[in-house]
């Protein structure tokens, strides 16, 4: 019966976006083909011509200048002569050019496009295996574990892309910004990606955004991708990066000015002659950042450093061809802003942020005086450098630097010091050039090229859980738990030459611009400014093979996922609203302060159940501090009066068909692109989360999964929710864009009747009401 109706649902997909899968697809000849837009694919050709044909269609409409993002998004509109475009404001329906996954959300993201029964992907498409890889001893070994442990799911991924028509990056190949930078971006590209840290692309001139699984689905099967027109914020930038400072320091300090939710509903747009001082791995280290912030994704103009890149990477003719059109890949003069900030190279002062937030910056000078007053451990235990945002052969090479300055005084790290290159190009090129011999004679250990450590695949044993420490890295992002599950470990972010150095010493205090160091002489000396290459002179060398090209014809491919399989599980379509209010709901927890998507669902350890969702949802809030208690994972069980882990409670409300909601503060669901934050609680029988307001993907997600996203209007009726109360959202069958929702509150025999906000549009709407935005798709193609 199952295969049946997916079968049925395939020949009524095919009917219906056929003409978009040959719009991709179809054979072209040599000379209509073009620069393609990857060496790694035929038949996808640059799209400048047609963006600059929408483009034009666009102007004509607007009559006013526009900044390079609005350039960029708007030619890939959809219906670029009838699009309704007003900033923070209209929903664009658009048309990415590529849609990129990582293994960890890839899993979730191709159950549900194998539920869809569409046979091939309609743009294309990659995977990339870089968030399961655990590091504990070294990159071989740990690589080499990696591949036995995970060969189930490498397995399935590998087989789906086959079948599917995507391209596979083995377990080792690097992690996927790396990769994306190295092979597929482009300027003026528009990508989509299941990480929070897709902008990396913006480095060279593409807009790459972050989505959830099912938002990749959409454009996967052909169908146009949903977004909220973005505010422009600009960064002009003046002077000059030189010294100590670094791109790193840059994005820093943006993120100290807007904070972690300053960014949310904006694209971040930089310029200015300061940009011309930053390499172009620099600029994708700014906008790979830019998720920290909450912005929909980050970018630079068209430069001379991004040709450099260009064509150090074998794509010459991708940067001539980009010259042809240089008009729509800069901004017009005179283009408006909704904000602007101004940042002055030249008096830009290395940073090192946190900890717990990515957005609280110490200057170095002020960096020990701070840490002391605020009581954080000031002996660094591990030094920590590489990651998506700070591991290119320009960044390697500088910390090199510092590292062989401290070698020719006798000296090395005094802690722990752990290398991540962020490709297998990178390794590979670096060890070449003798940057990994200067590494491992300074006591460094080199890891896998994957994520590692970052997104809290570390065996970490130097300390013990709960105990208080310092770690000092390059990475991106510092919650609570983050690197090693440790809720008491203080997590700094700085550049990777300031980690370098301060690991010379191991502690928050030293200040490599001022503070002189004692050689193995004795004599007295202080550490030169780094400086490296920005570009390899011998050119990059690209290791081994780790891509895997999918077959002209994947039919025939098998994909199975055992039943009894404890990391993966075929999906069941949610079931429909019923067309009733939703009324007496019972509060599963309500949520104390920062809550991003890795308190909702932990990475770590339960990454190998990305692929499972009843498994995985074992982990629903167990890192949300309840309100009532000031705990983590443990609430009351408002049928029973017993007290139980957050997930235990929810799968009895499940069970007992008692629906609930979840209650949150501000900027609810920040961090990670991860929709298992929003499949969780919808799996285990919630209907609504409840919030002082979202992050953007966050957000996104929820809705796509058939939940009620609401804010309360009046953010003080947070402190009329009790863990006792009982919430009705009324009057949901005339639910519409733009109007709130009626809300009472029951607190023992008082009732509060409040009004709580939402970001839904038409068809969002029908997504709640289909029960996801799975089964609208269903729906629409099934009366095609």
């Amino acid at each position: 019966m199952i295969a049946q109706t997916a079968e049925r649902v395939r020949k009524l997909c095919r009917r219906a976006i056929g003409p978009l899968m040959s719009q991709w697809h179809a054979p072209m000849s040599s000379k209509a083909a073009g620069v393609p837009m990857t060496k790694l694919e035929s038949g996808n050709p640059l799209p400048y011509k047609k963006l600059s044909e929408k483009l034009d269609c666009l102007c004509s409409r607007l009559n006013r200048p526009l900044t390079l993002s609005e350039k960029v998004l708007y030619s890939h509109l959809d219906d670029p002569s009838g699009q309704e475009i007003e900033r923070g404001k209209s929903y664009l329906l658009l048309r990415p050019d590529r849609v990129a996954m990582q293994d960890a959300t890839a899993q979730m993201a191709l159950m549900q496009f194998i539920s869809s029964g569409l046979s091939k992907v309609a743009v294309p498409s990659t995977v990339h295996c870089d968030h399961l890889i655990e590091a504990q001893k070294c990159g071989e070994l740990d690589l080499k574990r990696a591949i036995d442990s995970n060969k189930e799911v490498y397995d399935f991924l590998s087989s789906a892309s086959a079948k599917y028509g995507l391209g596979f990056w083995k377990p080792g190949s690097g992690i996927i910004h790396q990769i994306i930078l190295e092979n597929y971006a482009f300027p003026g590209l528009l990508m989509i990606g299941t990480d929070s840290h897709t902008p990396n692309g913006g480095g060279l001139g593409g807009l790459c955004i972050g989505v959830g699984g099912a938002d990749a689905v959409d454009v996967m099967a052909g169908m146009p991708w949903e977004l909220k027109c973005p505010n422009v914020i600009g960064v002009h930038l003046t002077g000059k990066i030189s010294g100590w400072t670094s791109a790193k320091d840059v994005i820093l300090k943006v993120a100290e000015i807007l904070t972690v939710k300053g960014g949310t509903g904006a694209i971040i747009e930089y310029h200015g002659k300061g940009v011309e001082s930053i390499s172009c791995t620099g600029m994708a280290t700014i906008c790979n950042m830019g998720a920290e912030i909450g912005a929909t994704t980050s970018l630079f103009p068209f430069n001379d450093r991004m040709v450099s890149y260009l064509c150090a990477t074998g794509r010459g003719n991708i940067a001539e061809e980009a010259k042809k059109y240089q008009n729509i890949l800069t901004p017009d003069k005179g283009c408006k802003y909704d904000q602007v900030i101004e940042i002055d190279l030249d008096k830009l002062e290395p940073l090192v942020n946190g900890p717990y937030t990515p957005d609280l910056a110490h200057p170095i000078s002020k960096l020990g005086e701070n840490s002391k007053k605020a009581g954080y451990p000031i002996e660094i235990k591990v030094g920590l450098i590489g990651s998506c945002t700070n591991s290119s052969y320009e960044d390697m090479g500088r910390c090199a630097s510092i590292a062989q300055d401290a070698i020719d005084h006798g000296l090395k790290a005094a802690i722990p010091f752990n290398v991540t290159p962020g490709s297998e190009q990178i390794r590979a090129t670096i060890e070449r050039d003798g940057i990994l011999d200067v590494f491992n004679k300074f006591g460094g250990t080199v890891l896998a090229n994957a994520c590692g450590p970052c997104i809290g695949q570390w065996d970490r044993k130097d300390v013990k859980m709960g105990e208080k420490n310092t770690i000092v890295t390059s990475y991106n992002r510092n919650f609570t738990g983050r690197n090693d599950a440790n809720p008491a470990t203080h997590c700094f972010v700085t550049s990777p030459e300031m980690v370098t150095a301060m690991s010379i010493v191991g502690c928050l205090s030293f200040n490599p611009m001022k503070d002189e160091l004692t050689d193995s002489n004795g004599k007295k000396f202080k550490l030169k400014p780094p400086k490296g290459e920005e570009l390899p002179s011998k050119g990059f060398d690209p290791g081994q093979d780790t891509y895997t090209a999918p077959p002209s014809d994947g039919g025939s491919v098998k994909v199975a996922v055992d039943p009894k399989s404890k990391r993966l599980q075929l999906l069941e379509a949610f079931e429909k609203w019923d067309g009733k209010d939703l009324t007496d709901l019972t509060v599963l927890i309500k949520v104390k302060g920062k809550c991003t998507t890795d308190h909702i669902s932990a990475a770590g350890p339960w990454l190998k159940y990305r692929g499972h969702l009843d498994n995985i949802s074992n982990n629903l809030f167990i890192g949300a501090t309840n309100a009532e208690n000031n705990e983590m994972n443990k609430i009351k069980n408002q049928r029973s009066n017993d007290w139980g882990a957050v997930p235990d409670v929810a799968r009895d409300y499940k069970a007992n068909k008692l629906k609930w909601v979840a209650v949150g503060e501000e900027n609810y669901g920040e961090g990670s692109s991860r929709e298992h934050a929003a499949l969780e609680p919808r799996h285990l029988g919630g209907v609504a989360i409840i919030v002082k307001s979202f992050a953007r993907i966050h957000e996104t997600n929820l809705k796509k999964q058939g939940l009620l996203a609401l804010t309360f209007a009046n953010a003080s009726d947070y402190d009329k929710v009790q863990p006792t109360s009982k919430i009705s959202l009324l009057n949901l069958a005339k639910m519409a864009p733009g109007q709130p929702i009626d809300c009472e509150i029951k607190n023992g025999g008082s009732t509060d009747k409040i009004k709580l906000n939402h970001s839904f549009n038409s068809e969002q709407i029908e997504w709640f009401k289909a029960g996801s935005a799975l089964n609208r798709m269903k729906e629409v193609l099934t009366k095609k």
